[in-house]
């Protein structure tokens, strides 16, 4: 208890909030590390196919999440409380939705991603309506900034998705997708504790004004479509190339694209940290670009790392990490780790615009991640020149983020500049 109470003291929320996103981080890598050694090349492709319809979810549930955590730090107690009623609403609603068209199609998605089996998508579509609803209360923690308690979130469902699917793999001696599939709905279940907020009515009638509603909206609407062009840059290459290759070179593949987003996921931490804070600068009247330039410096930092490190040691990451039947892919391995690079540090800009209410850079994003989707529909020879069409996109789209900051957001600087 003393030691807790040290640690407390020494460590600010946003610093525990960091490190235990690192410790979540390495657990799922730990989990693709360990499904890619037990299934193999061919079998990882089906649950890698699993582990992006995962991301694509979060993507979409991380919508509810940034539009709660916005509004939790800008409404009253009053509005507050009818407005996170109606967000659980709405987010079981979608979920509901979109988990029956999963469900529905589910053979349809059987045949499009050549996997083994239909089941696995069935099960998924049973646990969406969770997660959108374990999304909210992530919200309300990130919006009152209380990092502890948004940690055990993501550590209890970290921490039992790895656990309870390596024991239904061990106790049914089966590398079946269909255990992968209900491991993930059970972690869903662990991710909805520690649950604070329980005074929300999901059938009284709920009414908001209509200045509050129209702003939930348009940020609502603001940031599902650029979630929407998350998904398509960061998991549409994925499942194209299951879709063009056959599952050796896809589940190669998988295994390259989890090596290669270390960088965005360590992104993924500071953009948690970014938007409340500058959100909050913004209500304050407060500077918000130097919160800008710091988080963009620590990313950069980090990629030059982790590129480096792929360009000068790609074999031996990919032997420690898989083992030696993915040797193939480790001369893509740092120019993968480029093009997830250029990815994070634009995504940095895109959140930071989106805090401010900038909606044309969210549409730089769309364009740029239905440009890099045309790229590979028309390239896709080989796995290498997959890799090279994300490097072009990804690197137009780091271009044009850099050029809207400079030339829109600080003209008076660079007309000092040409005087």
């Amino acid at each position: 208890m003393i030691a807790i109470n040290l640690i407390n003291r020494k460590i600010s929320p946003e610093q525990l909030f960091m490190i235990s996103v690192v410790i979540v981080n390495g657990g799922n890598y730990l989990y693709n590390l360990l499904l890619a050694r037990i299934l193999g090349p061919a079998q990882f492709s089906d649950a890698a196919v699993l582990i992006t319809f995962l991301l694509t979810l979060s993507f979409i549930a991380m919508t509810f999440q940034l539009v709660t955590a916005k509004f939790t730090i800008l409404f009253n107690v009053k509005t507050f409380n009818l407005f996170v009623s109606s967000m659980y609403k709405n987010a079981i609603i979608i979920g509901v939705l979109l988990g029956l068209l999963i469900i529905m199609f589910s053979s349809k998605l059987q045949e499009l991603f050549q996997t083994s089996s239909s089941l696995m998508f069935v099960v998924f579509g049973f646990g969406v309506p969770l997660y959108f609803f374990m999304s909210i209360n992530r919200g309300i923690f990130q919006g009152k900034k209380e990092f502890k308690y948004l940690s055990i979130t993501y550590q209890t469902e970290m921490f039992s998705r790895l656990f309870v699917t390596l024991g239904l793999i061990l106790i049914f001696g089966t590398k079946s997708s269909v255990l992968i599939a209900i491991g993930i709905i059970i972690s869903f279940v662990f991710g909805m504790f520690p649950f604070r907020y329980k005074s929300f009515n999901l059938q009284k009638r709920i009414k908001i004004s209509e200045l509050n509603k129209n702003q939930v909206k348009y940020f609502f609407l603001l940031t599902a479509f650029y979630e929407l062009t998350q998904i398509i840059i960061n998991n549409s290459d994925i499942l194209l190339v299951k879709h063009y290759f056959n599952p050796y070179n896809a589940g190669l593949y998988a295994s390259l694209a989890l090596i290669g987003r270390v960088v965005y996921f360590t992104a993924w931490m500071f953009v948690m940290l970014l938007l409340p804070k500058v959100i909050e600068l913004k209500k304050e009247g407060k500077k918000t670009h130097l919160i800008l330039f710091k988080y963009i410096g620590y990313i950069s930092f980090l990629s030059c790392i982790i590129t480096t490190s792929c360009a000068l040691f790609p074999e031996t990451i990919v032997q420690l990490l898989f083992g030696e039947s993915y040797l193939e892919i480790s001369s893509l391995l740092w120019k993968y780790s480029l093009a997830t690079s250029l990815f994070a540090v634009s995504n940095i800009f895109a959140y930071y615009f989106l805090s401010l209410d900038q909606y044309i850079p969210v549409i730089i994003s769309g364009i740029f991640g239905l440009l890099q989707l045309i790229l590979i529909i028309l390239f896709h020879e080989t796995l290498a020149q997959v890799v090279q069409m994300q490097i072009i996109a990804m690197f137009a789209l780091l271009g044009i983020q850099v050029l809207f900051y400079i030339i829109l957001l600080r003209p008076i600087k660079i007309f000092q500049v040409l005087k």
